[in-house]
């Protein structure tokens, strides 16, 4: 067997400073840390440059290395992997990928029904966790805009559990574009906004629509100027004593709501 890679390797060297958001923006490149990740990023042609794995995960994820036929599969020893992951029990696998998100002209450029807008989400795994609720609520686009946290953080990625390959993902610098841009699209563009004048459960007829959703912020929510240009503000009633819902919790009743609406038209 091939004697596996140390910590003190150059290649893991180099790889390890993809921890810091300006090396992987400057490289393109990013880690996807644990199977399903790793599986994710290999059904997507291209994606994947190199794999690292510990022995024992070579033969657990088996079925991952007979995957990962024209991508080079490299033993790392336990130390080395740990130190490319920052799970606190890292699974023993890692994929180092190229970046897929693509710019948001080029996504809308195809009619779209359901599109997910995320304002200055910061938290990492709020992030992730949204792509995977719009991965399941069959989003097809997800837009990461304003000062978003990055969609390579290694938490954003655990998060998504897969997702990030799945959805066509846009990372757009100016939010109040990319609403501009769904608008001119021809997308509804639906505000998440507690104090909404629209009902989420009462929306049937306007959720049928080609829709994009806007969330904001996990603290403060959406800033008044970025509201103001969505064509409606909608609520989530709150029939208990909380004060509100979590971002990624909020997202996912929004999402299904318009994939429910969606559905049971086109069934019609």
């Amino acid at each position: 067997m091939t004697t596996p890679l140390t910590t003190g390797n150059g290649r893991l060297k180099d790889t390890r400073k993809l921890s810091r958001r300006s090396v992987r923006s400057e490289r393109r490149l990013f880690l996807a840390d644990g199977p399903k990740a790793v599986e994710g990023a290999l059904s997507v042609p291209g994606c994947v440059v190199e794999v690292f794995a510990t022995p024992a995960a070579t033969e657990q994820y088996a079925g991952l290395a007979t995957e990962a036929v024209e991508v080079p599969w490299t033993l790392v020893d336990d130390r080395a992997l740990a130190s490319l992951s920052d799970s606190v029990s890292p699974a023993g696998v890692v994929a180092l990928c190229r970046h897929l998100d693509r710019p948001l002209d080029d996504l809308l450029s195809t009619p779209r029904r359901l599109v997910a807008l995320c304002a200055d989400v910061r938290d990492p795994g709020n992030a992730g966790t949204v792509v995977r609720c719009a991965d399941a609520a069959g989003v097809e686009v997800v837009v990461l805009a304003g000062s978003s946290v990055d969609a390579y953080n290694p938490k954003t990625v655990r998060a998504s559990v897969g997702s990030l390959f799945h959805v066509p993902v846009a990372v757009e610098p100016d939010a109040a574009a990319a609403v501009r841009a769904a608008r001119a699209a021809g997308l509804t563009v639906l505000a998440a906004d507690g104090a909404g004048e629209v009902d989420l459960f009462e929306a049937d007829e306007l959720l049928t629509r080609p829709t994009a959703w806007l969330f904001g912020n996990e603290a403060w929510g959406l800033p008044d100027e970025l509201a103001a240009l969505a064509d409606h503000r909608v609520r989530i009633p709150i029939h208990g004593r909380a004060e509100s819902l979590n971002l990624s919790t909020a997202a996912a009743l929004c999402l299904y709501a318009s994939a429910r609406a969606q559905r049971r038209t086109l069934q019609e």
